[in-house]
């Protein structure tokens, strides 16, 4: 059965909310940065902005060089995470098997569902229209077999400026639509291979990039010359993955203010760790993930995760993987404002106890002073009591 595979796209997610509240940015040059520092890379830019020469990861500074009349706002991820999930209960009404791929971008699998909904180009406009009048923002959507075609039709209808706002790839056309594009819309063509490809073999359009033999592409490519080949006919096999919610304890916190002093730090992830550990232990489970995220006050966020040893849930003796961790993810000499700490992937507690391991009286007294902190918890609540290292 062919597949009918839908690809709405907001562009520039953040401007677009961000104009609902304040209409007098409409047909402004917009970007989002954080305004602490002239080196602040910049997340998201409209089209007005675009056409002043700014670009998404451009420093601030130098976007303010490029557009003196540029309005730079703040990122406001309260406000993404509830717009993402509108979007995703949009999206859910027409199908169970949609794809949240990144903020204002998600697929949506029809097949099938013809008898439902009607023509798969129908739905897209049904949905875009639902999304404009749910959320007041207005995207564009492509239509066509796979998720790559129409991830570029959606793309495409954007830059071209359609007033209607969809495209229809129909099937066994789509090396056909892809051959007058540029390369750089190929998924893994970045800049430099697009230089090697322009300054070594001439090739802007994919129906050059198409026609080229393959051992041409293994000069440029390598191992992935097969798969770009593949991409520039339009085929695309990738399934769309569905939407789950996997159980996850975590706890976050935002700094009063900036802060690079590490022993502060560790005091904070130490905090966010133990009432982790308390949830967990409550409810009996054993996490075998964790990860850790850390965002500094230019808004670049970095994010590590780590596999843990096997531990008992009554102790559950999270610090040290922690610490390790943080000084991996903490090696920029910049500020932190956000710290996020979770587990994930938990073990039920075993029943088999371990056969020739006999506790020494240190883990002993560890697991009975846990299980006293516990229970003035439970009686006084979480704040009653705490380590000395998370004071």
């Amino acid at each position: 059965m062919p597949r009918h595979i839908i690809h709405l796209h907001i562009p520039s997610f953040p401007i677009a909310l961000a104009r609902i509240s304040r209409p007098e940015l409409r047909e402004r040059p917009v970007a989002v940065a954080a305004p602490r520092s002239e080196r602040s890379p910049i997340l998201s830019v409209s089209r007005e902005a675009r056409n002043e020469g700014v670009f998404k990861g451009m420093h601030l500074g130098k976007a303010r060089e490029r557009c003196p009349d540029l309005t730079v706002l703040p990122p406001d991820p309260k406000v993404m995470e509830e717009a993402c999930q509108n979007l995703a209960r949009s999206a859910a009404r027409y199908t169970p098997l949609y794809e949240p791929s990144r903020p204002g971008h998600i697929y949506l699998d029809l097949t099938g569902t013809q008898r439902l909904w009607g023509k798969t180009k129908d739905t897209a406009c049904h949905l875009r229209k639902e999304i404009r009048k749910r959320l007041c923002v207005t995207g564009t959507v492509g239509v066509a077999g796979n998720k790559m075609v129409s991830n570029i039709a959606s793309r495409t209808i954007f830059y071209e400026g359609s007033p209607e706002g969809v495209l229809d790839v129909d099937h066994g056309r789509e090396a056909g639509f892809m051959a007058p594009l540029k390369v750089r819309l190929v998924p893994g063509i970045g800049r430099v291979r697009q230089k090697a490809l322009l300054e070594d073999l001439n090739i802007i359009r994919i129906r050059q990039l198409a026609a080229l033999d393959m051992g041409s592409l293994k000069l440029i490519f390598g191992r992935q010359a097969y798969l770009i080949h593949q991409r520039a006919l339009g085929i695309d096999h990738t399934p769309i993955y569905p939407f789950t919610k996997t159980p996850v304890v975590g706890e976050d916190i935002t700094l009063p203010r900036d802060e690079n002093d590490d022993s502060r730090l560790l005091r904070l992830l130490y905090r966010l760790v133990e009432k982790c550990s308390y949830r967990m232990r409550k409810r009996e489970l054993i996490p075998r993930k964790a990860g850790l995220s850390v965002r500094y006050s230019d808004q670049v966020e970095t994010s590590r995760q780590i596999r843990l040893p096997r531990l008992d849930f009554r102790s559950l003796d999270l610090c040290n993987p922690l610490e390790k961790l943080f000084f991996e993810v903490c090696s920029r000499r910049v500020r932190v404002n956000f710290i996020r700490v979770w587990f994930w992937e938990f073990d039920p507690p075993s029943p088999q106890l371990a056969l020739f391991h006999t506790p020494s009286p240190d883990e002993n007294r560890k697991v009975m002073t846990t299980q006293a902190m516990d229970r003035i918890r439970e009686r006084y609540g979480t704040e009653a009591i705490s380590y000395g290292k998370t004071a």
